[in-house]
């Protein structure tokens, strides 16, 4: 792999008299679509997981993390590194940086030093702090109290590529039924291969593809899945079951090495052929966001060896986030509803197979003749 290009310099911004066109220019500067963000820390904490989560919420994600981990410990700095990394986000600024302490401030180092992203510190005082000065002394930074350049360094270069359209925020609270959700919760049980595996492209033999999402639907999809959960994974694992119609345990099998960004496959494993055998699926563009996510919070947390997507134990939680984002399959009648009107019915595809079986009579056996 070519070596990595030097860091930027941090930059620090002295507002010596705390004014106000600082901070409005900063937080001017704030447009996620196009790489930039702004942050205002909550003043009510000093902790570095609360900082971790005032970055996810500038990154227009819930601050917490859905489900359990190891030691108790909320992979926070994991879920901003991840979604900084595949978004991708050139530029942070940090203001009231004087009130970070040392701790924080490293923590801030330690995300530029594994993203890349030019780091603008805005300290609202005459001189640098004792603990900022203190976590600076490991970093290249410069200084500069000028607000022209410091509007530069909050913007940096305009880019000449539009940003993607928001979604409007009428339509958000309308369920979108997507049939390739289908199979989420389907009873099939694939496993991993155990040994590497590179599967052939899906051939489709044994059920119909799922159909494309048009480019207003996943539209409407990729802003519905960012702003539901800051859990990289669950956000790829519902991705994925959109452009695969997989199962939960399907999805399951995938590992970070089963996603190839540069040819845009994903490979899911079946080696016992439930359904379509191990295989690798073509990946829409507007999913690889998620999957560039999911990879390197893997890879960061537990490393090559855990699942990629969501694991069987996560269902409830994968569940929970498509209905905080209103994706649903289609859903029964109401003369067949099994549940009160109103909750998601994600077994009705399944049901309605085992009553199928059911339905046929049993064979009568014949007299044999002698």
């Amino acid at each position: 792999m070519p070596p990595a290009p030097p860091l930027p310099p941090v930059t620090v911004v002295l507002d010596r008299r705390d004014d106000v066109m600082h901070t409005h220019t900063a937080l001017a500067a704030h447009h996620p679509p196009y790489g930039r963000i702004t942050l205002h820390p909550g003043p009510g904490t000093t902790s570095e997981t609360g900082l971790a989560h005032d970055l996810l919420v500038a990154l227009g994600k819930p601050p917490l993390l859905p489900g359990r981990f190891p030691g108790g410990r909320q992979p926070a700095w994991e879920a901003v590194t991840a979604w900084m990394t595949a978004l991708p986000v050139t530029r942070l600024t940090v203001l009231r940086a004087h009130r970070l302490t040392a701790r924080r401030t490293m923590r801030l180092l330690q995300l530029q030093a594994r993203t890349g992203i030019h780091l603008t510190l805005v300290c609202h005082r005459p001189h640098l702090p004792a603990a900022l000065h203190q976590a600076l002394r490991t970093a290249d930074y410069l200084i500069t109290a000028d607000i022209e350049a410091a509007r530069r360094h909050y913007y940096g270069t305009p880019t000449a590529e539009p940003p993607p359209a928001d979604e409007p925020a009428a339509p958000a609270s309308r369920w979108l039924t997507l049939p390739a959700l289908d199979r989420l919760v389907s009873y099939d049980s694939p496993r991993a291969c155990a040994a590497p595996c590179t599967p052939p492209p899906i051939a489709w033999r044994h059920r119909p593809p799922p159909v494309p999402l048009t480019a207003h639907t996943a539209q409407r999809v990729t802003h519905r899945l960012h702003t539901a959960t800051a859990h990289p994974r669950l956000a790829a694992a519902l991705a994925t079951a959109l452009f695969t119609g997989a199962s939960l345990q399907q999805l399951a099998t995938a590992r970070p090495r089963d996603y190839d960004d540069a040819a845009a496959t994903l490979a899911l494993h079946d080696r016992a052929r439930y359904t379509d055998g191990c295989a690798a699926y073509p990946v829409p563009p507007w999913a690889s966001i998620f999957l560039r996510a999911a990879t390197s919070f893997t890879r960061l947390l537990s490393g090559e060896d855990q699942e990629l997507l969501a694991a069987p134990g996560d269902r409830a939680h994968l569940l929970r986030v498509a209905e905080t984002a209103r994706l649903c399959p289609p859903q029964p009648p109401t003369g067949r509803r099994k549940g009160p009107v109103g909750r998601v019915e994600w077994d009705w595809r399944e049901r309605q197979e085992a009553e199928k079986y059911e339905a046929i009579p049993a064979r009568r056996a014949k007299p044999s003749q002698r």
